[in-house]
């Protein structure tokens, strides 16, 4: 009998719904404070994770869960960099 290889799972936190490692976008803090959008999934720093859709995104924007997820307070520029960026992702 094979072995069943376990798919990583994590939370949105804008719709809060469970799914795929790799069909969520990663937000993550570097150890500089700096936020930015992980796209390899592998760099050091906290990281939350929310699916590729502007709703979800507006939704944490909103709920301030990107704040709490990543336990700092986040400047609006950021918030719009970081539109700018899930904006040309969801346009590919």
């Amino acid at each position: 009998m094979g072995q069943v290889k376990k798919v990583p799972m994590r939370k949105c936190i804008g719709c809060q719904e469970m799914k795929n490692k790799k069909e969520m976008m990663r937000i993550l803090r570097t150890t500089e404070d700096q936020v930015v959008l992980d796209t390899t999934g592998k760099k050091n720093g906290r990281g939350a994770y929310i699916c590729f859709s502007k709703e979800c995104f507006a939704r944490a924007v909103k709920s301030k869960a990107l704040e709490r997820s990543l336990k700092m307070s986040i400047p609006q520029e950021i918030y719009d960099s970081l539109k700018k960026e899930i904006d040309a992702i969801e346009t590919k």
